[in-house]
């Protein structure tokens, strides 16, 4: 688990070394002409399905608007920074149902490589980086009514996808994301657990612009 997170941040801190020494030494990399994008997306985000394991506690996934910008070194490597607008809100359910509510909240910076031509229809693109999830609003009922608080997961972040270029401007994305990071479980501020699960998937899809 350690490794997966030194792997996604040694990608993250590599990405920002690279991006301005490629540019400053070949500018004109980029048949396209543009360096930058920006996209917004309406994505699920679904928690690990067994967070304590033998438990039988679960969190459910929700919907929430996502943005990201993305500068471009050229037309195929890129430097991501993707996260959620809003919070997604998770209802925490047990044997007997629904036992409390739960915010989070992601926020990323990745490296991306993206395949073919700027002016290919299809642009298949995949990416490693580093993120934070945080956590807030966490409403879980207890026998003696104490607080139930959350850590913040961070860790690596994998992403696929693909952009459709519909002008040489716009293009619609779908995309697919896998964060890794654990939380530490705290009841009345005292550590009670750890490595509860959260490595959470994301689906989204969006429309961007490139300029």
């Amino acid at each position: 688990m350690q490794s997966l997170r030194s792997l996604g941040l040694s990608a993250a801190i590599a990405s920002l070394l690279v991006a301005p020494a490629a540019f400053a030494q070949d500018t004109g990399d980029s048949a396209s002409g543009k360096r930058f994008s920006v996209v917004g997306s309406a994505t699920i985000l679904q928690p690990d399905s067994d967070p304590l394991p033998g438990s039988r506690i679960d969190a459910d996934g929700d919907v929430a608007p996502t943005l990201s910008a993305t500068y471009h070194v050229n037309d195929n490597i890129g430097v991501e920074l993707w996260g959620a607008a809003d919070k997604f809100n998770h209802r925490v359910r047990g044997d007997a149902g629904k036992i409390g509510t739960v915010d989070s909240q992601p926020i990323a910076l990745s490296g991306q490589y993206h395949f073919g031509d700027a002016d290919n229809t299809f642009r298949p693109f995949v990416g490693l980086g580093y993120h934070q999830t945080n956590i807030s609003d966490e409403d879980i009922a207890t026998a003696d009514g104490s607080h139930v608080g959350l850590t913040s997961p961070k860790g690596a972040i994998g992403t696929v996808g693909v952009d459709v270029n519909i002008t040489p401007t716009w293009f619609a994305r779908a995309d697919a994301r896998y964060l890794d990071g654990d939380a530490d479980a705290k009841l009345a501020g005292q550590t009670v657990e750890r490595d509860v699960r959260f490595n959470p998937w994301t689906v989204g899809v969006g429309v961007g612009a490139r300029f």
